[in-house]
């Protein structure tokens, strides 16, 4: 029996006891109950009805109503748990690899001011990471509606070469993207998503060279991530050791974007769209 079918028979049946109870009192029983008596009788047998039957009903709602909140609560809990997942993965798993990265580098230089900039870019992503694990940690105890924190976020652009310089790809960076009028929220999104597929590009391509393209305005734009590496086979969404790009995916959908994946004249490109074609 369903949620809506319950409240309809809750709130029937008294009127239905009532008028059945009055039809037979005055075609069958008058000749034996008086209307005093009779008028004294409709309380009681509808008080009887809704002891007997109401209460039932009440009881399935109410045990509707506790399986409804588990399935909120299960879904919330499932729900921060995938929040928590990304912004690890968005934060510390891509910081400690470019710290990986830049290890790498650190153990080949050559000469002692080359060493000395890998150390500091070194202790700049470890501090990156410590920040990323307190902001976790915030995130886990402060409620983000109640407690929300405004700032601005800095240029796409700035962050875009910072990233491009963290990676061993050699990116060639072609920036016509209007972003005077983007929210934080979208250029927060866009970052990461830009991260992901750079991240991806040095981590499992095995490129020589990457570039990145974006052009268009706040409302309609295109960005274009590909390089000349060693490209995917099937749909690489749905491999289970994919994780960061069902994220990617996921943020697009989240934000009303279009992303593609492909492969087109040996490169494998990363598209993300907002609004009409470019």
């Amino acid at each position: 029996m369903s949620y809506k079918q319950i409240k309809w028979m809750i709130l029937f049946i008294p009127t239905i006891t009532v008028a059945i109870w009055e039809y037979v009192r005055h075609q069958f029983l008058l000749p034996y109950i008086s209307m005093d008596l009779g008028n004294w009788l409709t309380p009681v047998l509808v008080y009887l009805v809704t002891i007997t039957l109401l209460t039932k009903l009440f009881r399935i709602l109410e045990n509707i109503q506790k399986e409804l909140e588990r399935a909120r609560s299960a879904k919330a809990a499932l729900e921060a748990r995938e929040e928590l997942a990304r912004e690890l993965h968005d934060g510390i798993a891509q910081s400690l690899f470019l710290l990986s990265v830049k290890a790498d580098k650190l153990e080949i230089g050559s000469n002692g001011n080359q060493q000395e900039q890998n150390v500091l870019s070194i202790r700049k992503t470890i501090h990156e990471v410590n920040r990323y694990v307190r902001q976790a940690i915030t995130n886990l105890r402060l409620d983000r509606d109640e407690n929300p924190v405004h700032r601005t976020s800095p240029s796409l652009l700035k962050q875009v070469h910072a990233m491009s310089k963290d990676i061993r790809t050699p990116i060639h960076i072609h920036w016509d993207l209007e972003e005077h009028h983007q929210d934080d929220k979208e250029k927060i999104e866009l970052s990461a998503c830009i991260r992901e597929a750079l991240i991806n590009m040095d981590k499992y391509a095995s490129a020589t060279e990457g570039s990145i393209t974006a052009v268009g305005m706040s409302h309609s734009w295109k960005i274009t991530v590909s390089d000349n590496g060693q490209g995917f086979e099937g749909d690489p969404f749905a491999k289970k050791n994919k994780f960061g790009l069902r994220i990617m995916k996921e943020r697009c959908n989240e934000m009303g974007w279009i992303m593609n994946m492909y492969r087109k004249d040996g490169r494998t490109i990363v598209e993300i769209q907002k609004g009409g074609l470019i």
